[in-house]
């Protein structure tokens, strides 16, 4: 059993559009969208020793817990693998929660990809793939490491690379109740299924974010601190909301205006990537 560490970075995405199409027998809602993955996120340290079994700690220290996705994530390969982890996890959390950008399913997925490298576990992406899923709908796209069209519950990836773009995304400090969202009456659920289409990302819409901004009135004026700099969308089902641009020396200047003007927002700034940090930190000679 090796005995080292690993610094991993478990990165964020965005949802460039997100479309319900349906809603299937088991409950679950059928969707379109296209994860937009960034060069910022969470960052997580894998401590291997000789005993001890799992430990995590976190600059946030409430979220440790034995629900957090972390954890889970590792009795869940450990599970599957029959291999006992004796591993210290510390999570430098970045990214909010609830802001509908992944985090905890990041750092879930980079537990996965983690702790199968370290061990030499060699358990094939497409079994890595079965138990992110398990875990969460946002879970595989994270292990796949692409941004990507997703269908299904957001499962089902197809990769497609994009203009790799800059994005302010921007925080209201609120806590969306995505259970709630989903059983609302007035979520819309009949948007017409597309064929796989990279217009989307610019033309396509978000069917929660009428519905959020309705019932969170701090989301709205976020909104409306952004009209002024383009078309602001909302990202999975909040809380974040998110401007596309090209320029980062422009995306530099309207993220320090934001800041100036709106002191009640936490605003930051990333690059879309194609594929993950945490992959490529993998596949480098020093991993």
């Amino acid at each position: 059993m090796p005995v080292n560490s690993l610094t991993l970075s478990a990165p964020a995405k965005l949802n460039l559009f997100l479309h319900i199409t349906g809603r299937r027998p088991d409950g679950y809602h059928q969707l379109q969208t296209l994860f937009q993955l960034l060069d910022y996120g969470d960052e997580l340290t894998f401590t291997v020793g000789q005993q001890g079994g799992v430990t995590l700690t976190c600059n946030q220290p409430e979220l440790v817990n034995d629900d957090n996705l972390v954890i889970r994530a590792a009795a869940s390969l450990a599970a599957f693998s029959g291999q006992t982890f004796n591993v210290h996890i510390h999570l430098d959390k970045r990214l909010p929660l609830g802001g509908g950008i992944g985090g905890g399913s990041s750092d879930a997925a980079t537990t996965l990809l983690a702790l199968n490298h370290l061990y030499q576990l060699r358990v094939a992406e497409a079994d890595l793939l079965i138990l992110a899923a398990r875990l969460g709908a946002d879970v595989p796209v994270f292990v796949a490491g692409q941004t990507a069209w997703a269908e299904g519950i957001g499962e089902r990836l197809t990769p497609m690379p994009l203009p790799e773009r800059w994005y302010l995304v921007v925080f209201a400090h609120e806590h969306v109740a995505t259970p709630l969202l989903f059983a609302h009456p007035e979520l819309t659920r009949d948007t017409p299924a597309s064929t796989i289409d990279a217009a989307l990302a610019e033309s396509g819409h978000n069917d929660f974010e009428p519905l959020v901004r309705t019932l969170y009135p701090s989301i709205d004026k976020a909104f409306q601190a952004c009209q002024p700099y383009g078309h602001a969308k909302l990202t999975g089902t909040g809380a974040c909301l998110f401007l596309s641009l090209t320029n980062k020396n422009h995306a530099s200047d309207v993220l320090q205006r934001l800041t100036l003007d709106h002191p009640e927002l936490s605003v930051f700034l990333a690059q879309g990537i194609n594929q993950s940090t945490a992959l490529r930190q993998l596949r480098s000679p020093a991993a």
